[in-house]
């Protein structure tokens, strides 16, 4: 039996209503289209935290908004005038530069102003509390600045924030072993590890973290409930 819809662009109004009424939670995927290796689709940051708020739904209710493909990380100006960003610079990337298929760089500021404009429609649309996460540097954007919009926008946002990160196992590294096993739970087919070297003393370009070549679906399987059972914990903490 194929699952309920919980995507809101997958929804009739009734069923919006529906799920509003029973649940008016949001979670708010934050990704890119950014290099995750050879192995790894360019989405595979919206790839995992949709799919684990996907899960989140199933499981307590609400509804998932569409994925954020932009995204603020560091940003280094080279003498020859490219601009390098994110992994481009990574211990990892040898030589530095323009890893194939990232786009997705903002400013911070930008950043910034682009979830206050969503979070100013997600409660027009009558929403209660949002949840967000995926990007390391989306997230550590989105906890720095949660308390001064919850004040602000008067909706209960929740995040990965220090007393949740113990138990939360999504996205903890950068197309390695944690992204990669959680790829392969939630979308298997995009994963294509024959594009590593079987050569364990060649270490994949861009990626960073424990070996990719040892994740698993199982693990992922793991990893994602995990994940969602530390958001259950951050609702009940807060009575939502």
């Amino acid at each position: 039996m194929p699952q309920e819809k919980v995507r809101y662009t997958e929804l009739l109004p009734h069923e919006f209503r529906s799920r509003l009424n029973q649940r008016p939670i949001a979670y708010l995927p934050l990704g890119t289209l950014e290099w995750h290796g050879e192995h790894l689709p360019l989405g595979s940051d919206a790839i995992i935290s949709q799919g684990v708020m996907m899960e989140c739904a199933y499981q307590f209710g609400g509804i998932v908004m569409p994925p954020i493909h932009l995204g603020p990380d560091r940003s280094n100006l080279q003498a020859s005038g490219m601009q390098l960003q994110g992994m481009d610079t990574a211990d990892t990337t040898t030589p530095h530069r323009q890893l194939d298929g990232s786009c997705y760089w903002v400013s911070e500021g930008f950043f910034m102003a682009l979830i206050d404009t969503i979070l100013e429609q997600i409660k027009r649309a009558g929403f209660l509390s949002v949840f967000a996460d995926g990007h390391g540097p989306s997230r550590g954007s989105w906890v720095r600045n949660l308390e001064e919009r919850q004040a602000r926008f008067g909706l209960k946002l929740f995040g990965v924030t220090s007393d949740f990160r113990d138990t939360w196992r999504s996205q903890m590294d950068h197309a390695a072993q944690n992204e990669t096993s959680l790829v392969m739970a939630l979308q298997p087919e995009l994963v294509d590890l024959s594009q590593l070297s079987s050569d364990r003393e060649v270490w994949p370009q861009g990626v960073g973290g424990q070996d990719p070549r040892d994740a698993t679906a199982e693990l992922g399987c793991k990893w994602v409930q995990a994940s969602v059972e530390t958001v259950k914990k951050m609702f009940q903490e807060a009575g939502v």
